[in-house]
């Protein structure tokens, strides 16, 4: 655990690029000396570099500082419905290695078998001295995961497993380093907080359109997760569906929704979870299922609204750019025509970090937790 000081130099210097030890001192209220100290303890630690020299002002240069990629690494692991992805990335979130399963339905053993298989595949890609710089895997999972059986198409009692392990414990026990566990939704909000270009100001409350959607919020700066760390929990709230009936969100915004028509179509399907970046012509059943996810998320938006004034409302997912920009186009124009009296709308607008934004999220779990101040509220266990 580092010290308060270093990681609030951490943070800024994650947040705005590279700092130079005054610009420090007047951010943080500290002294030059202090930040000085703090400074050579960093570079020493190969956590910061030095930056050329900044000249034009009155006396020596300045040398902006700027954090080191190879000064640590995390792992991120995904555990979706319909796919896994287990990603290292280093100290500035640029992935560094990245491994994709596709499946029918997961299942514990299977998980865990294939996990590690890849994270020593990945152990052996990299230089040792890298390797032992990885400071902790992230678990981005559903939470009660064998509820999900049904939905997924698994057959009885396939997915029970899930209610008897602790994933996290399991995992735990077969490495070296610290293992962390949250919501997958909420770790992609995780990742827009700390990896989003340029981070998100303000309160915020997001949307991951995966298989099925899912969300987080953001209060002050720092990821709400609530009591039992399910708040967010965006896919349960009641909209209207394109029947005029009153369902869950999570019925008329997840990508299992499409999937479905594609099927009743007569089409192949399975390009969803594995061509993410571009999923090709899907005819009329993408803009019918676009129209009815932006006019969902439109009224979840706008309920949210009237809970907490919200200034943003981010949509992200596993999508491809242009999907993505025309759900938020749309959610945009939705929510004009809602009775919002008495409400200031927060402004709809495209996530950052795509569709690895679980994975990576979970790799911002061992991030915050020893680098940083405030970018995560609260991470469901670790050793």
């Amino acid at each position: 655990m580092r010290d308060y000081n270093e990681r609030l130099v951490l943070s800024l210097v994650r947040q705005h690029g590279s700092l130079a030890k005054a610009d420090l001192a007047r951010m943080t209220g500290l002294s030059a000396q202090t930040v000085s100290v703090i400074m050579r303890r960093l570079e020493a630690d190969r956590l910061l570099v030095r930056g050329d020299p900044q000249r034009g002002r009155v006396g020596q240069p300045s040398i902006p500082m700027r954090l080191n990629p190879e000064g640590a690494f995390f792992l991120g692991l995904k555990i979706g419905r319909r796919s896994s992805e287990l990603a290292l990335i280093d100290f500035c979130g640029a992935i560094r290695r990245m491994r994709q399963h596709s499946y029918a339905y997961p299942t514990p053993d299977e998980t865990i078998r294939f996990v590690m298989q890849d994270i020593e595949a990945m152990a052996a890609s990299i230089d040792p001295r890298e390797w032992r710089r990885v400071a902790g895997l992230g678990i981005a999972i559903p939470f009660e995961l064998w509820n999900w059986a049904d939905a997924a198409g698994a057959p009885p009692g396939a997915m029970d497993g899930w209610k008897r392990i602790d994933i996290r414990a399991a995992f735990a026990e077969r490495l070296s380093f610290p293992v962390y566990l949250q919501n997958d939704a909420t770790s992609a909000c995780g990742a827009e907080l700390v990896f989003g270009s340029p981070p998100p100001q303000g309160d915020f409350i997001y949307f991951y359109l995966g298989a099925f959607v899912g969300g987080g919020v953001a209060l002050g700066g720092r990821l709400f997760s609530g009591r039992t760390g399910n708040a967010g929990a965006l896919g349960s709230l009641p909209v209207p569906a394109p029947d005029g009936a009153i369902r869950q969100l999570i019925d008329v915004a997840s990508i299992s929704v499409l999937e479905r028509a594609l099927i009743a179509r007569g089409e192949e399907a399975g390009h969803l979870w594995t061509s993410p970046e571009d999923w090709g012509d899907l005819g009329p059943e993408l803009d019918r299922w676009m129209d009815g996810a932006a006019r969902g998320l439109a009224h979840a938006i706008v309920s949210a609204a009237a809970v907490i004034d919200f200034q943003s409302a981010i949509i992200d997912g596993w999508l491809p750019l242009p999907v993505r920009a025309e759900i938020v186009r749309r959610s945009t124009e939705h929510a004009a025509t809602l009775d919002s009296e008495g409400l200031i709308l927060p402004q709809i607008r495209e996530g950052t970090v795509g569709h690895h934004a679980r994975a990576l999220g979970g790799a911002s779990l061992p991030l915050a937790d020893r680098f940083l101040v405030g970018a995560q509220s609260a991470v469901n266990g670790y050793s």
